[in-house]
């Protein structure tokens, strides 16, 4: 049975949804449906499409009592709305459906795993949110909840963890059809910490052990944990909250987190050997991952910043957007991403201007655009006299820019959104240490309306960064102080209006 709540969700979304044009929306990056969009859930492989479901707030543009919204897509651009799947109204999740997390049972039907929301009235007169783990089977439409919700809560806990900070369930099924699930949880010592579960059937589950500790070393409590086996290694996401910076690392604060390790499935025994960013932009958040038909890893995350999603303006119908979806690989040790190859099919009108040599500032011909796919390779004029900086800026015209900067004798790389029309002093730019030798460095900057997603060294590194530019503002142009030389690909993206 559809409730009340849910049915008056999905009746208001699909009205608002008409008044919202297709070009105030991103092209290929899913968007909230109306209202308000955060953290990725439920992405996952079901009945030949990729399902993805997102923390959702539809009457509002700003954050409000969490839903699920659905959408769902064959290649992970184009994305077909389909109706929200939950909605706050049952006694252990009225005042929200947090994150959470989707499977397909052996009978065919799709299992969603979340965090149920309930604020309790506390002695001293707060409120403070119970948070519970809780299960809805459906058709990949509509789901019904599970009568023995919740299904893990405060008595599963190890003694010492809190029942306010526990949530995010990220379920898997392991190669002997049993389930695992990892769980955001803060401890004692008010840090993070990775909770493990595991079950038979998908609906009764069982506290397995702390998987992952955090000790305070990696901000506060960890947030939207992922767990996956990739290239012979087991790699954690999380995205603590209150993170310190450590040189050029964790500069977001609310930021994300990449453990690489070994993990020994016998004793269920993580060993970390590598800590690093997930992104290096400004907006990338809570990341969740999906085995691919074809064994590929894939990530998308939320394209957002805590610390300035709440000073937009309010007038918008809409907030909120995905990441581009990266495939991921280990090389060097590291966690590496690259877009996925389903966005080549999208490329069309190629430029190519090779072995460009400059100092100043550029414009190439057929350079320019707001959905792009550009390629630069850039290598120094004069290897004796290295150039001090060189750019990029973009969504440019007379009164606007968006840059990428790199100075080789620090080897920083910087995104700078100060003049892309923001009125708020809100976060504007990130710095990054990359990798270059001699004053060389490869890029590609996919751009898609209102964000550009820097991919350093083949993926080595990625900076996210939204922008609210008008869409006029399509010029790009290239700066040198000092001599460079540039090899430039640039591709329109999808159906380009004329």
């Amino acid at each position: 049975m559809t409730s009340q709540t849910l049915r008056e969700a999905r009746k208001y979304e699909e009205a608002s949804e008409k008044l919202i044009a297709k070009e105030e929306r991103p092209d290929f990056h899913l968007s909230a449906r109306t209202g308000w969009m955060n953290d990725p859930n439920g992405f996952s492989y079901h009945n030949g499409k990729y399902h993805m479901f997102y923390q959702y707030h539809p009457y509002d543009s700003k954050w409000g009592p969490m839903h699920w919204g659905h959408a769902v897509s064959e290649d992970l651009l184009h994305w077909e709305y389909l109706p929200a799947a939950l909605a706050p109204d049952e006694a252990y999740d009225r005042d929200g459906c947090f994150s959470g997390s989707a499977v397909t049972l052996p009978d065919g039907r799709q299992l969603l795993m979340y965090t149920g929301v309930l604020k309790e009235h506390q002695a001293n007169g707060a409120f403070c949110e119970v948070q519970t783990q809780c299960l809805a089977v459906g058709d990949g439409v509509d789901y019904e909840k599970y009568e023995k919700n919740p299904v893990l809560d405060a008595k599963d806990l190890p003694e010492g963890c809190s029942r306010f900070d526990f949530r995010d369930p990220k379920v898997w099924q392991k190669e002997d059809g049993t389930y695992c699930c990892v769980v955001g949880n803060r401890p004692a010592d008010g840090s993070g910490q990775i909770l493990l579960f595991h079950s038979v059937d998908g609906f009764a589950w069982n506290f397995r052990k702390i998987l992952a500790a955090n000790n305070n070393r990696f901000g506060k409590m960890w947030e939207c944990p992922d767990f996956f086996e990739l290239d012979g290694k087991w790699v954690l996401l999380t995205s603590p909250q209150d993170m310190l910076p450590s040189g050029f690392e964790y500069h977001n604060g609310n930021g994300t987190l990449c453990l690489i390790g070994e993990f020994d499935e016998e004793t269920e025994t993580f060993t970390e050997q590598h800590d690093q960013s997930i992104d290096y932009g400004i907006d990338f958040y809570a990341p969740q991952t999906v085995l691919a038909p074809d064994g590929r890893r894939i990530m998308i995350g939320w394209m957002q910043n805590w610390d300035t999603c709440n000073l937009h303006s309010p007038e918008k119908s809409w907030f909120g957007q995905m990441s581009i979806p990266r495939e991921l690989f280990l090389k060097n040790g590291r966690l590496y991403q690259r877009p996925v190859k389903e966005l080549d099919k999208m490329r069309c009108n190629q430029v190519v201007h090779e072995n460009v040599s400059f100092s100043g500032t550029i414009h190439l011909d057929g350079v320019k655009g707001r959905r792009v796919d550009l390629e630069v390779m850039l290598r120094p004029g004069d290897v004796e006299e290295l150039y001090r900086k060189f750019a990029i800026r973009f969504a440019q015209n007379d009164q606007y820019h968006t840059s990428l900067s790199f100075r080789p004798y620090e080897s920083v790389l910087k995104v700078d959104r100060k003049c892309s029309g923001s009125r708020r002093a809100i976060i504007h730019q990130r710095r990054s240490l990359v990798n270059s030798s001699n004053g060389e460095l490869k890029l590609r900057l996919i751009l898609d309306r209102f964000s550009v997603e820097v991919f350093v060294n083949d993926g080595e590194q990625v900076l996210s960064m939204t922008m609210y530019t008008s869409q006029e503002a399509d010029g790009i142009s290239f700066f040198a102080d000092g001599s460079v030389s540039i090899d430039v690909v640039k591709y329109d993206l999808g159906t380009v209006e004329k």
